[in-house]
């Protein structure tokens, strides 16, 4: 019997804001936010490469909206891209308010992710399949970003 692996490329995680990640001002702390950003690269990186993943950079971290305690705030993550051994996870953020109904997007951000083995040496990853007109907009985007980030690492 053949063993077929499945490369998940997306995960959805949802979240119930607490009082424990408030910040001075009443609303949740970006750094609560961002910490989570980071575990769900994480988790969606680990998942499609099987490997354990490290972060190597965060982009366009930009809080459109505010986030209060009590709200539910989804992360849909998406592999947009993969290199040899690196990843570019998108990530939509997406706030709740439970009473009104109200939802608020309130930022999309791209991580870098590499894969590495036991020894944290970077590991080859598999690719991303592109199959529909999504996922191609997105892996050229991707490109795009990764040339610019090219670019800052050059100065």
């Amino acid at each position: 019997m053949k063993k077929v692996i499945v490369h998940d490329k997306s995960i959805e995680m949802t979240v119930l804001m607490t009082p424990d990640m408030v910040n001075f001002s009443g609303k949740v702390h970006g750094g609560a936010i961002m910490r989570l950003l980071d575990q769900v690269a994480y988790v969606c990186a680990s998942r499609f490469s099987g490997h354990y993943v490290v972060t190597l950079s965060a982009d366009q971290v930009f809080f459109r909206h505010p986030i209060h305690v009590g709200e539910l705030v989804t992360f849909l993550a998406n592999v947009n891209y993969t290199g040899k051994s690196s990843m570019e996870i998108g990530i939509k953020v997406v706030s709740e308010n439970t009473r009104t109904r109200i939802r608020n997007h309130v930022l999309s951000s791209y991580f870098t992710m590499v894969a590495v083995d036991e020894n944290s040496r970077p590991v080859e990853i598999a690719k991303v399949d592109i199959t529909t007109n999504k996922d191609q907009e997105r892996f050229e985007s991707a490109l795009q970003r990764k040339k610019m980030r090219e670019q800052f690492w050059k100065k």
